[in-house]
């Protein structure tokens, strides 16, 4: 449930003050009081039956791939279409029948209607922020504002969910910091490093816990097979868009990569390392405080250098042309197939983004040509990505045991816009996200949305209390304690709760 922070200051009829404030908040988007009482009734489940449940999923997931969709897809024409709406709501695109009974998704999506009966979708997530809040969707960051997505380096800002599950990882076993494939790995480029524009975008970052947790990221090397012109308030802008096709011999490497230069042997480079350590012992005996932190990040850096088993795991050319074309050949679709091979090599945490590409205000940010960009750039390379991970994890057995999360900043307006092609603007008031094994139940749909998928109707769901999911499915309860740059001890995520609903 999305609350606000606050001691939880407790009333006469037992509703907290802070229960009090998110009601007040929900007329905000449409929702009184009224509508909050019924919500919270409908919402609350036996508590015995929740601990049990509770109990019985906590750490189900060994690994989590992330496939994060920068932009925002519109909920009407992916898994909560309103077909029955009027055409300016529910759009041009028509609905199809799935594998999960009484669950229609958009007829762009025949590869995941086959699959959908291995999936929970939720169509109740609702917050208050319709911005690019990479960072709201993804850290435990109480509020996001405009300033703070456009600055990863604003201070205000919280670590990362993969940065976290990293940093925790190694808390309890220090031997993970060495191990040649590390838990924290972002594909298919550094985020938001392909666009026009200086402005870097804030999300996923270690924040307070320093650089050493930042994510691991690859580069891709290739280009896009297919030419598409991409506008921006007036710019236009032709580009080989890898998202719709790229050539088979495309690769990925970690962005600094594990290759050694051709002039450094390993025995020069074990030299420099000891060379170096006698310089830190120097600096040590000088300064006690010195080095920690430094360590870390020199430690990782030489656990990769020349590590045989990330270079194995993100050779994509290893598997078969078949299971390669399930993927979808695109750099979304083969960037999934590398994030299933790197958690098959023991990563923990695996996000996959799609991106913006050559201009900003691209990926799924569809304000304009909706439709056109629905069917040629955007569907079809997420129904063969998507469908082809689950399928592909299932036929290995291995989706009982990773997570697999789609997730973005917001939803779409229900009204479609009058800019040139049509189109959605941001909206929070109500979306949806899919997410697959790892504990998550098979074949439910959580939450419910009104006649025109513009407000949530039953189980209102928050960012956090997703993420608190996450969390509890990996075995990390959503209640640990971060410290930050002040020592100031805070919760992974702030009042949230566990969404028993998905659970198996």
């Amino acid at each position: 449930m999305l609350r606000v922070l606050g001691s939880p200051k407790r009333m006469c009829d037992g509703v907290t003050r802070r229960d009090m404030l998110w009601a007040g908040g929900l007329g905000l988007v449409g929702l009184g009081l009224a509508d909050f009482y019924r919500l919270q009734a409908a919402s609350v489940p036996d508590p015995d039956v929740r601990r049990r449940q509770l109990t019985a999923s906590f750490g189900k997931a060994k690994s989590c791939i992330l496939l994060f969709l920068y932009g925002s897809p519109s909920q009407l024409e992916t898994v909560d279409m309103k077909p029955n709406a009027p055409v300016e709501i529910r759009g041009e695109l028509k609905p199809i029948r799935s594998s999960l009974p009484g669950l229609e998704v958009c007829e762009l999506m025949p590869h995941s209607a086959r699959i959908m009966d291995k999936v929970t979708v939720v169509r109740s997530l609702t917050h208050p922020y319709p911005i690019h809040g990479v960072a709201y969707a993804t850290t435990g960051v109480p509020a996001i504002d405009v300033a703070m997505e456009l600055n990863p380096h604003d201070l205000r800002h919280w670590p990362f969910i993969g940065s976290v599950v990293g940093y925790l990882a190694e808390q309890t076993d220090a031997n993970r910091l060495r191990r040649p494939v590390p838990d924290n790995i972002a594909l298919p480029f550094p985020f938001s490093s392909r666009r026009t524009g200086e402005v870097q975008r804030a999300g996923p970052y270690a924040a307070f816990l320093g650089g050493a947790y930042n994510p691991h990221w690859t580069e891709f090397d290739g280009e896009g097979t297919v030419t598409f012109t991409k506008t921006l308030a007036g710019q236009t802008l032709e580009v080989k868009e890898p998202y719709m096709g790229i050539r088979p011999d495309a690769t990925f490497r970690l962005a600094h990569s594990t290759q050694l230069p051709a002039e450094i042997t390993i025995d020069r480079l074990q030299t420099r390392k000891s060379l170096l350590a006698q310089f830190d012992e120097v600096r040590r005996r000088n300064d006690p405080h010195f080095g920690s932190a430094i360590d870390k990040h020199r430690e990782r850096a030489y656990s990769l250098i020349g590590s045989q088993q990330i270079r194995q795991a993100l050779d994509i050319a290893q598997e078969s042309p078949k299971l390669r074309d399930s993927y979808g050949m695109t750099v979304f679709g083969q960037a999934c197939l590398a994030a299933r091979r790197l958690v098959e090599a023991g990563s923990k945490f695996v996000t996959v983004f799609w991106d913006e590409y050559g201009l900003a205000g691209s990926g799924w940010d569809t304000h304009w040509n909706h439709y056109p960009r629905m069917k040629q750039e955007l569907m079809p390379g997420f129904d063969r990505a998507f469908a082809g991970l689950i399928s592909d994890l299932d036929q290995r057995g291995l989706l009982d045991e990773t997570l697999v999360c789609v997730l973005s900043e917001h939803g779409r307006t229900p009204r479609i816009n009058n800019a040139r092609g049509g189109g959605r603007d941001h909206w929070s008031q109500a979306y949806s996200a899919i997410f697959a094994g790892g504990g998550v139940a098979r074949g439910r749909i959580v939450g419910k949305t009104d006649k025109h998928a513009s407000s949530v109707l039953e189980k209102p769901i928050s960012p956090k209390d997703i993420l608190a999911t996450i969390y509890h499915l990996l075995g990390i309860d959503p209640e640990t304690t971060l410290h930050d740059r002040s020592a100031r001890p805070l919760p992974l995520v702030p009042n949230a709760e566990v969404v028993t609903e998905m659970l198996a």
